[in-house]
């Protein structure tokens, strides 16, 4: 019977529903890419005349920087797309980048050609990615690899690259706890002085790219001493023996594969302008101004309290049990068990155990005042940890907490996302929250990749950033209760749920993921 289970999960945490499943294929083959070759000028926006430009640009921050961080909160998918092409532009030395997800589709193959054309510059760049959701053909990712200047990573790759059915499926057998042991942190880091790091993976829908569903998400760039806990822990990471040399795990179908073909049609396919929406295009024309921009935008705030705090690599590894806490479980715990009077918390999944509702419901009779805005029936992307939050809502509701859902055309889309998709369709892909932040007391902000589940509490590496700071800590919560509005979310009570909203095909789908045990979800 666990042996059937193990399928019937996996099944449904790889294999996810049709309509969030539309990717492209990489460039090996470019009939299958939209490549205008007609287009030079466009390509001229990637090259940099001097190459000590970011060296200058943090100057002026000096003596900030050696003990304090820059913080600059990244909300709209678009700002934080071009802040992640800023930065791969000006890096000197390195770059370094961590992910979950890391797609083969627009945004995917573009950040590939930002940190390729890096590397042709003689910038080191390290690429350490989760097994599990890795979709880009073996052959091309050692192509990559194969750059003098990239070296490429896989975490815990016992599900995915280099495995074939049978050893997949003796691992669904023997191997349970460790299939479910994934990587979620996302970190961006360069030179060890400017990172981001936060809600978002690298694929379309978590930059506004996507034609059908988009995430509302979260991001934070860091200048200076945050960055540097960041940079350690990613070195831990790296140079843990959990994570593989991708040469180590799969060889080239082909000896004579030809690695600058694939150079080539990556720059060709980055430098169609078409490829990019038209917003999109213009800002990357004044990529040399992004950093002025925020520097003069009042956003950028420099704060003396700055915490990173992540998971270690094989978190709980050796616990027999799918249980076991964290690093980032134990700090947030300690956050909502200091809390004073209120907290705010988004999060895409609501999973409770037993635990979290204990923390709510001590919260709530200190007089602290709970809200979460959670993804609705309609917006969730995940319909197995949807299952979860339905069987426990009202325990949750029964501690006190205030719950919003987010609705799928929520109207703060028309103020966060690039209006060009909108203008372009005819109608409104989906949007859902993918934000894990949190605002204590209208002082202290979380922002970091920690879903409210236990996956995140007990089995996957996370990573958050706590920021002491009211400034910060207001702007956020000032945004966040926007979302709360009726035109953003439908407050649920022990009386409504917006459930019906949603045809009977996808409630039934949500219905028989209730096999699904809430531990493990």
């Amino acid at each position: 019977m666990k042996a059937i289970f193990n399928i019937l999960f996996i099944t449904f945490l790889v294999l996810p529903d049709p309509i969030y499943s539309n990717q492209i294929s990489f460039v090996k083959n470019s009939d299958t890419l939209n490549i205008n070759n007609n287009d030079n000028d466009f390509c001229d926006h990637f090259f940099i005349a001097d190459t000590h430009y970011f060296s200058k640009q943090l100057n002026s921050f000096s003596d900030l920087m050696n003990d304090n961080t820059g913080v600059y909160v990244l909300e709209q998918g678009g700002g934080a797309f071009i802040s992640r092409a800023w930065l791969s532009q000006n890096a000197e030395n390195t770059i370094d980048v961590q992910y979950f997800i890391f797609s083969v589709d627009n945004i995917g193959l573009i950040v590939t050609d930002y940190l390729l054309r890096a590397a042709e510059r003689g910038v080191k760049v390290r690429i350490l990615l989760d097994d599990l959701m890795v979709d880009a053909d073996t052959d091309d990712i050692l192509a990559l690899d194969a750059h003098q200047n990239i070296s490429i990573k896989i975490y815990n790759p016992n599900l995915n690259i280099g495995k074939n059915w049978c050893s997949k499926i003796k691992t669904l057998f023997t191997d349970f706890k460790g299939i479910n042991q994934r990587m979620h942190n996302k970190t961006f880091i360069v030179d060890g002085k400017i990172s981001i790091t936060g809600g978002r993976n690298i694929a379309d829908e978590y930059f506004d790219y996507d034609h059908e569903y988009n995430f509302r998400d979260r991001d934070v760039l860091l200048i200076g001493e945050g960055s540097h806990d960041i940079q350690d822990s990613f070195d831990q990471f790296w140079n843990n023996k959990i994570a593989k040399p991708i040469s180590e795990l799969v060889k080239l179908s082909d000896k004579d594969y030809d690695f600058q073909s694939v150079y080539k049609r990556l720059h060709d396919y980055a430098c169609d302008p078409n490829n990019f929406w038209l917003q999109i295009r213009n800002r990357i024309k004044h990529i040399p101004s992004t950093f002025e921009e925020i520097k003069s935008s009042g956003k950028l705030i420099w704060v003396d309290s700055v915490a990173f705090v992540s998971d270690i690599p094989g978190k709980n590894i050796y616990d027999g049990e799918m249980w076991g806490g964290g690093i980032t479980t134990t700090a947030l715990i300690e956050l909502v068990k200091q809390a004073q009077t209120e907290i705010l918390i988004q999060s895409p999944y609501l999973v409770s155990s037993d635990l979290s509702l204990g923390l709510f419901k001590d919260a709530r009779m200190r007089g602290v005042k709970i809200k979460i805005l959670t993804n609705s029936i309609a917006s969730t992307d995940n319909i197995e940890a949807f299952s979860g939050y339905q069987r426990n809502r009202k325990k949750i509701l029964d501690t006190g907490v205030n719950i919003f859902e987010y609705k799928p055309d929520a109207q703060i889309r028309r103020d966060i996302m690039y209006n060009d998709i909108q203008e372009k369709l005819d109608y409104s892909p989906i949007f859902a929250i993918h934000a894990k932040s949190m605002v204590i007391d209208s002082k202290i902000t979380v922002i970091g990749t920690f879903n409210l589940d236990p996956r995140s509490a007990n089995l996957n590496t996370e990573c958050v950033t706590i920021i002491y700071s009211q400034e910060i800590a207001e702007n956020v919560k000032s945004l966040m209760e926007k979302e709360l509005q009726p035109e953003n979310s439908w407050e649920v009570t022990k009386s409504f749920n917006p459930d019906s909203k949603v045809s009977i095909v996808k409630r039934f789908k949500i219905y028989i993921r209730r096999i699904i045990p809430i531990s493990i979800l």
